[in-house]
């Protein structure tokens, strides 16, 4: 008997078969895909995810060393290999967020300071969430997209060719949609590139890439390039592969021009493979990036290291030789989420939980306080944190919390949700807490709807360059002086969380009565806990300053000497606020979790002398 199946098998096995491998390929060498597409004078588009696209930048820079080629270089932050682009006279400009060294702590980059003051690196500073933001209206086709993010600071200025205020009649009739929502919205222009650069975990033949979560500032980069992207992989698959996986494919393959195998073309820094448990993740190469950031420190050293890794090194493959398994089995263990435990137990005998606190752990610990205080008496239910010592804080917050029974979930930039921070590692995207995330997505809704939005319910916690006396934060540079690091997405928390608190050591040059360069404007920054005491603002409106509300104990001084000690390291006249109160050091508790964060105290700093 003849079935509808055999009538139409013809069919069936032709034009409506399924096929395991679809589309004209693109493979090709990177070496090939950086001779056919990258040409002096672009602007070029770095992806970051957890990923970077490391292996396409060294054959960039192997290929351009020294000749000049004045690219515009567009990623959100300027960090690991990105020293040696500029080193090596291939960055002419920089669109970015970020510009200095990221691990172990975040500080400025010798290379980019030297840069930046013999104007040879022009660098714009735009905020985590508006640069991406700026690549997904020229994604969409739109000429600007909204933001409430860099209203009022210096990059707005700065920035007046790519930046807008909205009218005030057409703010005022969206406003009208939001009830008591009186904020000033500004609006960001498309930013274009014409080529992207991406390292995927895997791709078919035709360029349809996979990438693991979290998305970091997602793909829109890519599907704005003019002449599309070039993405180097971890492994080529099949399209059935793909189709298994569907739901973590980001890129389609007709932006892509050229796919080019590269096992570990992150490193040194590492990728995810959540969702995809057969595809290997490894993690940063801490080592390394600590390598190549002494190397900065010098001409000669940077010439040296140029010439080991880079020069000296002629395809992606030698490269990935000289790691060395050894090295790669390292950095692929260190990857798995339970990795910190044999990591802690190593460090065991060089921790004393016992010791008496220092000045730096009771200024975390305060920090910690006043954000859990500040949870409890608004509601807050979610935290959002920059590097460093402010994100020991974040981190010491949640922790009393959850443990309380109060509902707060951490965040973090990239698209962390929901995360339990592991020992070991006080770095704030490190890959022991991805298995612990409840949510993965990327900074767009991260930071501009979970803290960002019309319902959040965020506390932000802050680190800063320089502090001054209403509030305004500068992570960004002293103009005609040095550079900082940029805003990151410091400002995007400054002008969207709830309330902010920060942490900063107390020094004249860093609490001046005005910030040169604001990053991020005061207007909800509430606290600032300094290694001395508390500042509070107290005032309405333009009027409102940071006043000295607390103070730590300091030996037999007394409340008159601990507070002329605070006014002494403040620029402006600081006012004492109503009666001091002596705030109680760090607890034998919470100085426990903070040294198992930070066994190495790499943001808890030194223990104080006897």
């Amino acid at each position: 008997m003849t079935t509808m199946f055999d009538r139409f098998r013809d069919v069936l096995d032709g034009p409506l078969r399924v096929r395991a491998e679809e589309g004209s390929s693109k493979v090709m060498p990177i070496g090939e895909a950086v001779a056919r597409f990258v040409r002096p004078g672009m602007t070029l588009h770095a992806l970051s995810t957890t990923s970077r696209p490391n292996a396409i930048l060294y054959e960039v820079m192997r290929r351009f060393w020294g000749k000049a080629p004045r690219f515009t270089y567009v990623s959100i932050s300027l960090t690991g290999t990105a020293p040696v682009m500029v080193w090596g006279g291939l960055i002419a400009r920089a669109i970015t967020t970020f510009c200095g060294d990221s691990y172990p702590t975040p500080g400025p980059n010798p290379v980019f300071t030297r840069a930046f003051l013999d104007k040879t690196l022009e660098i714009e500073n735009w905020s985590m969430l508006t640069l991406p933001l700026r690549l997904k209206a020229a994604a969409m086709g739109i000429p600007w997209h909204p933001t409430r993010s860099i209203v009022g600071s210096s990059m707005a200025e700065e920035n007046r060719h790519a930046f807008r205020l909205l009218p005030p009649e057409v703010s005022g009739e969206a406003r009208a949609d939001f009830e008591n929502d009186d904020e000033t919205v500004g609006m960001v222009r498309a930013l274009e590139p014409d080529l992207s650069f991406v390292h995927a975990w895997a791709a078919d033949p035709a360029g349809n890439a996979l990438l693991a979560p979290p998305y970091g500032e997602d793909v829109y980069g890519a599907l704005a390039a003019k002449e599309g992207a070039i993405v180097s992989v971890e492994r080529v698959v099949s399209s059935e592969f793909l189709r298994r996986n569907n739901h973590l494919v980001r890129i389609p393959s007709y932006v892509v021009r050229a796919v080019c195998p590269a096992p570990y073309g992150s490193h040194p820094m590492g990728i995810s493979n959540r969702g995809v448990p057969e595809l290997e993740a490894y993690a940063e190469d801490y080592a390394f990036l600590n390598e190549l950031r002494r190397a900065a420190k010098s001409t000669e050293t940077l010439d040296a290291w140029a010439k080991e890794w880079v020069l000296d090194v002629p395809d992606h493959e030698a490269y990935v030789r000289k790691l060395g398994f050894d090295r790669i089995l390292f950095l692929k263990g260190k990857a798995d989420g339970d990795s910190w435990m044999p990591e802690l137990a190593e460090l065991d005998a060089s921790i004393d939980l016992d010791a008496p606190p220092s000045s730096i752990e009771t200024m975390i610990a305060v920090a910690a306080r006043r954000i859990e205080q500040r949870c409890r008496a608004e509601g807050y239910r979610t935290i959002l944190a920059g590097v460093g010592a402010s994100n020991l804080a974040a981190w010491l917050a949640n922790a009393r919390l959850r443990e309380s029974g109060f509902d707060n979930e951490l965040m973090a930039e990239l698209g962390f949700y929901g995360y339990s921070p592991r020992p070991a590692d006080p770095f704030i995207f490190n890959y022991r807490n991805l298995p612990t995330c409840k949510l993965l997505t990327g900074i767009e809704t991260t930071m501009g709807i979970f803290m960002g939005g019309k319902n959040n319910r965020c506390v932000g916690a802050l680190g800063t360059g320089q502090v001054d006396r209403s509030g305004n934060l500068n992570s960004t540079k002293i103009p005609g002086v040095t550079y900082l690091v940029g805003s990151g997405g410091a400002n995007d928390i400054a002008s969207s969380a709830r309330e902010v608190v920060v942490c900063a050591q107390q020094e004249v040059s860093r609490f001046p009565e005005r910030v040169p360069y604001v990053t991020s404007p005061g207007r909800r920054v509430r606290t600032v806990v300094t290694d001395l005491g508390v500042l509070e603002k107290r005032g309405e409106g333009d009027d409102a300053e940071l006043v000295l509300t607390g103070v730590f104990p300091d030996g037999g001084a007394d409340l008159d000497a601990l507070a002329r000690r605070a006014a002494e390291r403040c620029g402006w006249k600081l006012r004492v606020w109503g009666d001091l109160a002596i705030i109680p050091p760090a607890t034998s508790e919470e100085t426990r979790l903070l040294r198992l964060f930070d066994p190495r105290r790499q943001f808890l700093g030194r223990q104080d002398p006897p």
